[in-house]
């Protein structure tokens, strides 16, 4: 047996894999359910009555989603261009870390030029995190999966290190945090008395501005030209260097964005528990959205919905929660076989 493309995949053949692919994690996590002792269709009631049973759990789900939009949008963005960035989680504390720093009254900004200078140097961390990994795959052809993926482990011991010296807030009873935002510094709430702040908002723009750059701009034809295939587009007069550079630029900038986000719209300071994992499940998102802009906002909701409502059904029905984490897992897992029957068929010699 052998795979061979698809030159023209038809509209079925685009969505139907997929389609099974979310189907096939269900059933996976339907015989947990079921070792765990539990009735599949109630865990799966509780799970979407604890992410839009209420207003408030609906927009508890919008507030996890938002940093899971823009790690997503990091993600596809940079694979779309066959840029490997597993480094998502460094870059996002790397735009933590400047919002703790600027946000506290380091640098005398106007109030109303605080938020957005904000949200540029954080862009600017992270763009500058990613730039030396691509750096060293264009000029050196160094693997961008080990350096990327090394930095996270590297930055968090960083980050440790700032809330245990310098950041450490000398007002916070010993426990390692920064200092507390000025008020200026922090993104308001979108609904009063409710965590849900406008980073969802900055996330929904960003996804469609990054839509539009993909469809819309001579940068966006580029990057699908060297991700499809480097040589044709260097062949073709591309500067295939230059163009993964402006990718890893706008990769770790997006992914900075849920540092910013998290920092100056939700915690108020730094902490090392920031991010349980979002620059990671970014890449989950990102493939559950077949790298499309768009896509990654239903895939975050998706996501965070699956994940703020297996919290609400292990408290009422007492499964796992990590029922959640296994069913991201094979869907993740089932998406990449999916995503692989769109573009090639099953032939037998």
């Amino acid at each position: 047996m052998r795979l061979e493309p698809i030159p023209d995949p038809s509209l079925a053949r685009k969505l139907l894999p997929p389609a099974l692919a979310i189907l096939g994690s269900f059933l996976v996590a339907s015989l947990l359910a079921l070792i765990a002792g539990g009735n599949p269709l109630a865990v799966f009631g509780a799970i979407v009555k604890g992410a839009v049973g209420s207003k408030f759990a609906l927009l508890e789900t919008l507030n996890r989603a938002t940093p899971l939009i823009f790690t997503g949008l990091a993600v596809a963005v940079a694979f779309r261009a066959k840029l490997w960035n597993i480094g998502a989680e460094a870059q996002l504390y790397a735009g933590a870390v400047v919002t703790a720093v600027l946000g506290t009254g380091l640098l005398p900004w106007p109030p109303a030029l605080l938020l957005p200078v904000l949200a540029l140097v954080a862009m600017l961390a992270g763009a500058l995190l990613l730039l030396g990994p691509a750096l060293l795959k264009t000029r050196l052809g160094v693997d961008e999966v080990v350096t990327t993926l090394l930095l996270n482990y590297i930055f968090l011991l960083f980050v440790s290190y700032l809330l245990e010296g310098p950041l450490k807030d000398p007002m916070g009873m010993g426990w390692p945090k920064s200092a507390r935002l000025l008020a200026e510094a922090r993104l308001p709430r979108i609904v009063d008395g409710l965590r849900l702040h406008w980073g969802f908002a900055l996330a929904l723009i960003s996804a469609v501005a990054l839509w539009v750059i993909n469809t819309r701009t001579t940068l966006g034809f580029e990057m699908r030209a060297v991700g499809q295939n480097a040589e044709a587009a260097r062949f073709a007069g591309m500067p295939v260097t230059r163009i993964m550079l402006k990718t890893a630029l706008l990769s770790g900038g997006l992914a900075a964005l849920a540092g910013f986000s998290e920092v100056s719209g939700l915690k108020g300071s730094l902490t090392l528990d920031l991010s349980p994992g979002y620059g990671y499940t970014g890449i989950v998102v990102a493939m559950l959205a077949l790298l499309h802009p768009l896509g990654v906002v239903a895939a975050a909701l998706f996501v965070a919905a699956i994940f703020v409502g297996a919290d609400a059904m292990s408290r009422a029905l007492g499964v796992p929660s990590y029922i959640a984490d296994i069913m991201l897992a094979s869907a993740l897992l089932m998406m990449v076989l999916a995503i692989l029957l769109t573009k090639f068929r099953v032939v037998r010699d």
